[in-house]
């Protein structure tokens, strides 16, 4: 694809976000350019968050505060690169001073990559933001981790048989793993000998149970998720949130001891209110070559956008895998602006996807072949391993 007349940037790259796509387009950036490129990279945290493993909330409730596992420090990822990284919380991004304002001053781009991620998307339902937790940051993930471990603790003193109460709101992937990995950790084990086992209510909504996966592995996360004890309620959404109970739409009433927000993700509000195109959940409308109309070498990657594959006409899901493939393209193309030459049109194939459902079990399609039980569990850990360690090494581009 032929690039538009625009001049090379003199300033530097400037990348918002060191998510799943942020970090690889730095990393890959700085390896195409052989380090020509001056790359700043600014996120809130000084590491990089796994954030699919934030699910794993009982590890995290045993970490003693140890989040090692979940972060990895962006200082020893890119020590080998030139990339300088910047620590600050993203306020406002002007595209056409090429300037962004953080928390701490001013900074100027020549060229842009916006990776700010997603946020939890609560669709205007009263008390949702204020009245259940998430998991989509690790601080949020460690304060539902604290919150389940007082609850359970508390429950050694229940009357009779009664039993904590937790309800997962979203039956997406997020909240599968969630409500899985709650359901089936032995959180005596995790805090106190005769804390209870909680009930786990898993809310699916509307919308079904894990829309957009291959059905052979819908109807095994399914099966799997009742084994592991999770109730499934299809079909109503929430109205209303209370501290203790939430509404459903059908006018019944669930209690709870914690309520998890898994129903959907969308824009920070730093890319909502960009004065450009916006799809659903102010996702932005980009180029095929991921670069912002308008705005030749200002791209967007991951799931601030929302990109219709021209192939295969299909939405590319708001995933990791997603992320790193976009990443790499952008990557590409940045120096191809920066050089003056030939971008690009991304393209997405799936590769495949796996869920986690609880402790040793999981379910997983990979192209035709659908797996489930352990050999699913034990793909996703393989991968989840393989993401980790290349990381570390500043190897991404040859994972997922």
């Amino acid at each position: 694809m032929a690039a538009d007349p625009a001049p090379a940037p003199t300033r530097s790259l400037v990348i918002l976000g060191a998510g799943y796509a942020g970090l690889t387009v730095a990393q890959q950036v700085h390896r195409l350019s052989r380090g020509k490129i001056p790359i700043v990279l600014v996120d809130r945290s000084p590491a990089h968050i796994l954030r699919t493993q934030l699910y794993e909330i009982d590890r995290i409730a045993a970490s003693g505060g140890n989040l090692r596992r979940w972060a990895v420090p962006l200082a020893s990822v890119l020590e080998k690169t030139r990339v300088q990284v910047r620590t600050a919380g993203v306020e406002r991004v002007d595209l056409a001073a090429h300037t962004v304002q953080l928390d701490s001053g001013t900074i100027e781009f020549g060229a842009l990559a916006l990776c700010l991620g997603s946020v939890a998307a609560y669709y205007g339902v009263p008390g949702a933001a204020e009245h259940t937790h998430s998991v989509y940051r690790l601080s949020t993930a460690q304060r539902l981790a604290t919150a389940i471990r007082e609850m359970e603790i508390a429950s050694i003193a229940l009357p009779g048989e009664r039993r904590p109460r937790v309800l997962v709101v979203g039956g997406g992937s997020t909240g599968t793993e969630i409500a899985a990995e709650i359901a089936s950790t032995d959180w005596a084990a995790v805090t106190k000998p005769g804390a209870r086992r909680p009930d786990v209510l898993l809310l699916t909504g509307s919308l079904p149970f894990l829309v957009g996966f291959p059905p052979p592995l819908i109807e095994h996360a399914r099966e799997l998720l009742v084994r592991a004890g999770v109730s499934i309620c299809y079909g109503w959404n929430v109205t209303r949130v209370e501290p203790d109970r939430l509404h459903l739409e059908d006018g019944s009433v669930l209690r709870f001891d914690i309520a998890v927000w898994c129903a959907g993700l969308q824009a920070p509000p730093t890319v909502a209110e960009l004065p450009v195109r916006h799809g659903r959940g102010g996702r932005i409308l980009v180029e095929p070559t991921l670069e912002i109309p308008g705005y030749p070498g200002l791209f967007a990657v991951g799931d601030v956008i929302e990109f219709q594959d021209p192939k295969t006409g299909q939405l590319v899901p708001a995933t990791a895998q997603a992320a790193l493939s976009e990443a790499r393209v952008a990557a590409a193309n940045i120096v191809a602006r920066w050089n003056g030459t030939e971008l690009q049109a991304f393209s997405y194939r799936e590769r495949g996807a796996a869920v986690s459902i609880g402790h040793g079990a999981g379910a997983a399609a990979l192209d035709r072949l659908t797996l489930w039980g352990s050999p699913a569990a034990l793909l996703k850990r393989l991968v989840q391993r393989d993401y980790s360690h290349a990381v570390e090494q500043g190897e991404t581009r040859r994972v997922l």
